[in-house]
């Protein structure tokens, strides 16, 4: 939801919130893992406060551009100060404001579970990238449980609510598959220290 058309908890509660999960030590452990291969020019769909942004390599990415629908968390984004050029704009991930081939790398994290249509938004992700061009991922989505399934399917109504439209129950491999991307490497696990419901994550890269 953007912040044109939320309310005080959408605007200045939730985007708080976010923040605050997507900062954690073990998802920071995977940022550090995952970032770091990024290449050339990139575009990060979903920035968020900038939890990203100090991990890109300034010997292997040029400059990095973003879409953020959220005015605080892209005021604090914009805080960020270090050796890559970043540029941060407005918008959603399932319409993009740049030309097609324009990317050496997309990278999503932790965005798959929130924007409003997942397979528009990998859609978009497919235009801009370059032929051969990749997408770096990790998301946490539906658990291989079946009884944390079940409990995930239970609360995402909920959930979705309440987390700024976070859902518990996609599948992102599903989805870049659909897309049309090639995945090449994955990985998958529980996230330490995280309960159940949205602990299961995937990571990995995939070739347009």
């Amino acid at each position: 939801m953007s912040d044109a058309r939320g309310g005080f908890y959408e605007r200045q509660i939730m985007p708080r919130l976010v923040a605050a999960a997507c900062a954690t030590r073990p998802v920071t452990r995977k940022r550090a893992l995952l970032v770091p291969r990024a290449r050339g020019e990139v575009l990060e769909l979903g920035l968020g406060a900038g939890p990203n942004l100090p991990f890109y390599d300034p010997k292997l990415v040029i400059r990095v551009r973003s879409i953020e629908p959220s005015d605080l968390l892209r005021t604090r984004a914009q805080a960020f100060t270090g050796p890559i050029p970043v540029e941060i704009q407005g918008g959603m991930a399932e319409s993009l404001p740049y030309p097609e081939a324009s990317f050496d790398t997309v990278v999503c994290t932790f965005t798959l579970c929130t924007v409003h249509a997942p397979a528009a938004a990998l859609a978009e992700a497919w235009r801009v990238l370059r032929p051969g061009g990749r997408l770096l991922y990790c998301e946490h989505g539906l658990a291989p449980e079946p009884r944390v399934a079940r409990w995930q399917r239970r609360l995402d109504p909920v959930w979705s609510v309440l987390a700024g439209g976070c859902h518990l129950t996609r599948e992102p491999e599903t989805l870049l598959r659909a897309a049309g991307f090639a995945i090449q490497s994955l990985g998958s696990g529980w996230l330490r220290g995280t309960p159940r419901f949205v602990g299961w994550h995937t990571w990995g890269h995939a070739m347009r």
